[in-house]
C-alpha cells in the first residue's frame, strides 16, 4: 500500500494544479446537484419488522390515518377557569376553523364538543391531522398551522404547537460547528506553529465536508434519509478530515526538516502517514457500515452517510493535500505564529517525559488509570434507552410548551397514548368483543383511562386508545406495553379477538428494545474486526487484545458519563440538557461504530512508532518511550481537534445531535488521554519483548501489510540520487 500511496503523493505534488481543478469542479457539480435534486429529510423512525410497525402497516386501509402525520395545538387561559368563558370559547372555535381551513389538514375536532378541556377549565387540545404522512408535511403547513390560531392569542390565551409534526430534528446550519472550527485551528497552529501549515488541514476538511454533504443533500430527492444524518456526516466527517490532513502535514515537516526535497518529503508522509490514514479510515468506514447489522433502515442510512464523508476525508488527505503541499513548497513554514513548535534542535520534549515516566512506574499507571474509568463507568449498569420526543426539545420551544401544558393540566400519559388494534372480524358479535377487551384493559395497573374506541364495521377492527398513568419515557409506560402484549392469548380465549399494540409510544419503545439488543452482536462483530486488522497491521497477539480491551473501556467510560449528565441530570445548569430521561436509543451504537475507528486510529500512530523501534532494535522500554515522544504530540493535537469539533454540538440544544456530540468528546478524551497515552504504553512496557511475539503458523499465513512503508523507504534508499523534478 505504501508504494501506491508514495506513486499517488508524487503524482499529486507533480500535478497540483489538475488535482486542485478536479476538486474544485467536483465541488461545483455536486453542489449543483444538491441544488437541483434535493428532497426533505425525514424525522419518522420507521423499523419494519417491530409489532407496532407491522400492526400500522395492516391497518392502513382501515384506519388510512393512523399513518399520517398528526400535531397537537394547545391552547391555556392565564388562569384556571379560563376557558369557560364564552369570549375565550368563541377564540379557540375560530380559531380551531382556520386550522381546519390549512391545505393538508385533515381533521381537527373542536376540543369542546371531544371533552379535551382540562378539568381545571385553562387547558384544552385540538388534535390535528394531516392526509399525508408526517415526511410530507411542510414547514409552510406547520407555519399555516401556527398563523391560524392568532385569533386565540388575539383574545389573550398562550398558544403552542406540539405533537409529531412540530418535533423537528436538527437542520446541518453554520452554528456550533464554527466554534469547533475555531478551536481546531487554534490547535493546529500551536502544534505547526505557522499559519500556512495549520491553515491546509482545515482547508482540505472544508472542501470534503462539502462535497460530502452536497453528495448527502443531491440523494434527499431519492431517498428517505434522517434529518440526523447530514448532521452526523458533518460531525464525524469534520472532525477525520482535520486530523488525517494533520498526520500527513506533521510526517511531511519531519521529512522537510531531514533534509528531503519538497517533492520527495509530500511523497514519502502520503506512503507513511497516509498509510494510517487509509487504515484509520477503513476502520472508520467498516463501523459505520456495520450499523446495518442492527437491522434497522434509518440507522444503517445514517452509517452509510457518516461512512460517506469518511471516504471523502480519505481521498482529500492523499490527493488534495500532497497538490497543496506542491503549491507550498518550502513556504510551508511562512507566517510563523509560534516558534517553539518548529525548533528539530532535539530538546527533550513533554511527550519524551510522559513516556519515560509512564515506563518507570507502568503498574501504578496501569492501576491508577483502570480504577479512574471503572469509576466513571459504573452509572452505565443503569443505562436506559429511549426516543426523543416534545418532552425532550428545549424549553421554551412550542413542542416543550405543549408537552409541558398536556403534562401538568392532563397528565403525563395523555403525552404517551397507546393504540391498541382489536381484531374481532371472526367473532360472532364484533362490537361485544371489541367491548370486553376496553373493559379487561381499563382494569390493568397502569392504564388510567381509556378513550372511546374507533370501529370499522367492515373490517371488523376496532382502535381503543390506552391513556397510561406515566409519561413516554417512563419505565412504567414500557411495562404496561409489555402487559398488554401479555394479555393477548388469555384476551383470545375469552372474547375471541386478537390485540396489537401501536402508536407512536408503542413504535419507539419498540425501536430502542430492538437496538438494545443489537447492542451484544454489534460489539462482537466490532471487536472481531478490530483483532483481525490489528493482527494485520502489528502482527502480533497482545497487542490487539490490548487494543481492544482499552477501548471497551473507552466505550463504558463514555457511555457511563452520558448516562451521569442526560439520564441522571449531573452536571445540571453547566451543560443545558433539554430534558433529563433516557439516553437517546442509537446513541450508544453509533458511539461504539465512531469510537472504534478514532481508537484504532491513536493505537496506529502510537504503537506503530514503537514498533518500527522495535524492530531496529531498540529495547523494549525505550522502543515504548519513543513511540510516545514521537506520536504524542500529533495524537494529543488530533485529539483536541476531535474533542472541539463533538465537543461544540454539545452547545446547541437537539435532543438527538446534543448528547451525541457529548459522548463522542468525552469518548476521545478518555480514548486518547487515559487509553493510548498512558495505559496502552504501560501495558506495552510491562508486555516487554512478549508484546510482538507471533505464532510461526500465523506468520506464514498473515499477510504482510508494510504500515510505515519500511520496504519502500529500503528501496528508496538504494536508488542513486535523483534531481527533483521541475515544477
Amino acid at each position: 500500500m505504501a508504494t501506491y500511496l508514495y506513486r499517488l503523493g508524487r503524482f499529486g505534488f507533480r500535478r497540483r494544479r489538475a488535482v486542485l481543478a478536479v476538486w474544485i469542479a467536483l465541488l461545483i457539480a455536486l453542489g449543483g446537484a444538491a441544488g437541483a435534486f434535493a428532497g426533505k429529510t425525514s424525522d419518522e423512525f420507521r423499523v419494519p419488522g417491530t409489532e407496532a410497525q407491522t400492526t400500522l402497516d395492516k391497518i392502513k386501509g382501515a384506519f388510512p390515518e393512523q399513518d399520517h402525520g398528526s400535531a397537537q395545538v394547545v391552547f391555556a387561559a392565564p388562569a384556571p377557569g379560563g376557558l369557560t368563558a364564552p369570549e375565550a370559547g368563541k377564540a379557540v372555535s375560530e380559531a380551531v376553523a382556520r386550522i381546519a381551513a390549512v391545505p393538508g389538514v385533515a381533521a381537527v375536532p373542536d376540543p369542546y364538543a371531544t371533552g379535551a378541556v382540562s378539568p381545571d377549565g385553562r387547558v384544552a387540545i385540538a388534535l390535528v391531522s394531516f392526509d399525508h404522512r408526517l415526511a410530507d408535511i411542510t414547514d409552510q403547513q406547520r407555519e399555516a398551522v401556527k398563523a391560524a390560531a392568532e385569533p386565540a392569542r388575539a383574545a389573550g390565551l398562550e398558544v403552542a404547537a406540539g405533537g409529531d409534526a412540530f418535533n423537528k430534528m436538527a437542520q446541518v446550519e453554520g452554528g456550533s460547528e464554527s466554534i469547533g472550527l475555531l478551536v481546531a485551528g487554534v490547535v493546529l497552529v500551536i502544534t505547526l506553529g505557522t499559519l500556512v501549515a495549520a491553515g491546509m488541514p482545515l482547508l482540505t476538511a472544508l472542501v470534503g465536508i462539502g462535497v460530502a454533504l452536497s453528495g448527502i443533500w443531491a440523494l434527499t430527492g431519492s431517498f428517505e434519509i434522517l434529518t440526523a444524518a447530514p448532521v452526523l456526516a458533518l460531525m464525524v466527517g469534520l472532525a477525520v478530515g482535520i486530523d488525517y490532513a494533520l498526520f500527513i502535514v506533521s510526517r511531511h515537516r519531519r521529512h522537510l526538516a531531514e533534509g528531503l526535497e519538497p517533492e520527495e518529503a509530500a511523497a514519502r508522509a502520503t506512503a507513511t502517514a497516509g498509510s494510517a490514514v487509509v487504515f484509520a479510515g477503513l476502520t472508520v468506514v467498516v463501523a459505520l457500515a456495520g450499523l446495518a447489522v442492527a437491522g434497522v433502515p434509518f440507522l444503517t442510512v445514517m452509517g452509510l452517510v457518516a461512512s460517506g464523508a469518511v471516504v471523502v476525508a480519505v481521498l482529500v488527505a492523499i490527493t488534495l493535500l500532497p497538490a497543496l503541499l506542491g503549491f507550498a513548497g518550502r513556504s510551508i513554514d511562512r507566517l510563523p505564529v509560534w516558534k517553539r513548535a518548529l525548533r528539530t534542535d532535539g530538546r527533550t520534549t513533554l511527550g519524551e517525559r510522559w513516556g519515560r515516566f509512564v515506563v518507570r512506574r507502568p503498574l501504578a499507571v496501569l492501576l491508577t488509570g483502570l480504577a479512574g474509568l471503572g469509576v466513571l463507568a459504573v452509572p452505565a449498569a443503569s443505562l436506559s434507552l429511549g426516543l426523543p420526543g416534545g418532552g425532550s426539545q428545549a424549553a421554551g420551544t412550542d413542542p416543550r410548551k405543549a408537552y409541558d401544558l398536556i403534562d401538568e393540566s392532563f397528565g403525563p400519559g395523555f403525552n404517551a397514548p397507546l393504540v391498541v388494534v382489536v381484531d374481532a372480524h371472526g367473532t360472532p358479535r364484533p362490537e361485544q368483543a371489541v367491548r370486553e377487551v376496553a373493559g379487561r384493559l381499563q382494569t390493568l395497573e397502569g392504564v388510567r383511562t381509556l378513550l372511546p374506541p374507533a370501529v370499522d364495521p367492515a373490517s371488523g377492527t376496532a382502535l381503543v386508545t390506552v391513556i397510561p398513568q406515566t409519561g413516554p419515557d417512563h419505565e412504567d409506560t414500557k411495562a404496561l406495553v409489555n402487559e398488554i402484549r401479555g394479555q393477548r392469548e388469555e384476551l383470545r380465549s375469552a372474547t375471541g379477538a386478537g390485540i396489537a399494540v401501536t402508536g407512536t409510544t408503542a413504535a419507539n419503545i419498540d425501536v430502542s428494545t430492538k437496538l438494545g439488543q443489537a447492542l451484544p452482536p454489534f460489539v462482537a462483530v466490532i471487536v472481531g474486526i478490530a483483532l483481525v486488522l490489528l493482527a494485520l497491521a502489528f502482527r502480533s497477539v497482545l497487542v490487539p487484545l490490548k487494543a481492544v480491551a482499552g477501548f471497551l473501556l473507552s466505550i463504558l467510560a463514555s457511555t457511563g458519563a452520558v448516562v451521569a449528565v442526560y439520564q441522571w441530570g449531573w452536571l445540571d445548569g453547566l451543560i443545558d440538557v433539554p430534558k433529563v430521561g433516557p439516553v437517546v436509543s442509537f446513541l450508544p451504537i453509533l458511539l461504539i461504530s465512531v469510537l472504534f475507528g478514532l481508537a484504532m486510529d491513536y493505537e496506529l500512530f502510537l504503537v506503530s512508532g514503537m514498533k518500527e523501534q522495535h524492530v531496529h532494535g531498540t529495547a523494549p522500554r525505550e522502543a515504548v518511550v519513543a513511540g510516545v515522544r514521537d506520536g504524542a504530540r500529533v495524537v494529543t493535537a488530533a485529539a483536541l481537534i476531535m474533542i472541539s469539533v463533538f465537543g461544540a454540538f454539545v452547545l446547541g440544544d437537539d435532543p438527538i445531535v446534543q448528547p451525541i456530540g457529548f459522548a463522542l468528546a468525552v469518548g476521545v478524551l478518555v480514548d486518547a488521554f487515559v487509553v493510548r497515552m498512558a495505559l496502552v504504553p504501560a501495558a506495552m512496557a510491562l508486555f516487554g519483548r512478549a508484546a510482538w511475539w507471533f505464532p510461526k503458523r500465523l506468520e506464514k499465513v498473515v499477510p504482510k501489510v508494510d504500515m510505515e512503508g519500511e520496504r519502500l523507504i529500503a528501496g528508496l534508499e538504494k536508488e542513486p540520487a535523483k534531481e527533483p523534478a521541475g515544477v
